[in-house]
């Protein structure tokens, strides 16, 4: 009987022992924690599969130069003179220098993530290495690797007028007479479906295809 508490509100209020008995209470808390935790593992195996989408990024670059034609409302038109007048890029070279400069041309054509079936180099002068191996093989066996379209084709002037069209087409004006380069370059245009390429002496090719280009 003796034995009062010193404060009998204490049993009365809800509110109170948040306060007095805050430090015999602190055990529950932890509950939550160990539930999360077995979800966190998995992740780090994630970004493996996710690697290989990067080549989807070459399709992109290619849609790229495509972009500024359906900017306008009327994009069927704009589409239809885009593929009928591919834009031609002239990069100066002498005759000596015209071979190399289209194979820089044709690297950096593949790094920006054109397809190497999309490429087709011509040339006016001497034949590429390549072209010179492949038909020492036989022109049947030539011929199949440019129809199969797996790769970079390379033929000389003569043999334009066979070749398919192709997404960018790459002309070295590396020798040859005027009246050469003069028939090869407007069948090189024929042939290039989005982009045409032309390492050569800027005033002969500008006589070729006109000024402006």
């Amino acid at each position: 009987m003796p034995l009062i508490p010193e404060e009998p509100q204490i049993h009365e209020s809800a509110q109170g022992p948040r306060a007095t008995p805050s430090s015999g209470r602190t055990a529950p808390t932890p509950r939550p924690v160990p539930g999360p935790r077995p979800v966190a593992p998995p992740r780090p195996g994630r970004p493996g599969p996710l690697r290989p989408t990067p080549p989807a990024q070459r399709t992109p670059r290619d849609v790229a130069t495509v972009k500024p034609g359906p900017s306008g409302p009327a994009t069927p038109t704009a589409s239809g003179k885009a593929s009928a007048a591919p834009q031609i890029q002239l990069i100066p070279a002498s005759a000596e220098g015209a071979l190399d400069a289209a194979d820089e041309a044709v690297d950096m054509l593949l790094d920006s993530g054109r397809a190497p079936g999309d490429v087709l180099v011509i040339t006016t002068g001497e034949q590429h290495p390549w072209a010179a191996h492949e038909l020492s093989f036989g022109e049947t066996a030539y011929w199949a690797l440019h129809d199969s379209g797996d790769d970079v084709f390379y033929a000389d002037a003569s043999h334009v007028g066979r070749a398919a069209t192709r997404s960018v087409v790459v002309v070295a004006v590396n020798g040859g007479s005027d009246a050469a380069a003069a028939r090869t370059l407007p069948l090189a245009l024929t042939r290039a479906g989005a982009l045409l390429v032309v390492c050569g002496d800027p005033q002969q090719i500008n006589s070729v295809l006109g000024a402006g280009v």
